[in-house]
């Protein structure tokens, strides 16, 4: 059997609205198959921005953090 887009096109045509919705959510899929077979290409200077960016964020977490847990650490042994 020979599918053409045109065939296909015309079987759309005849679909009712859930039929047409699976289809759509067919073709997403897909899409989305195809999409995930390729390898990604990644930009190293982007990725070392990021790097950058979120090591910054990492520190400035970890010794806000540091500074509540030695804090609460006080507190605890205050208790005792």
């Amino acid at each position: 059997m020979v599918i053409t887009k045109e065939k296909v096109s015309s079987d759309i045509i005849n679909l009712n609205d859930v039929q047409l919705r699976q289809v759509a959510e067919f073709l997403d899929y897909l899409k989305f198959k195809e999409t995930s077979k390729r390898p990604r290409q990644f930009d190293e200077s982007e990725i070392a921005k990021l790097y950058q960016e979120f090591s910054e964020e990492d520190r400035e977490l970890a010794e806000t953090d540091l500074a509540d847990y030695a804090e609460n650490l006080n507190f605890e042994d205050a208790k005792k």
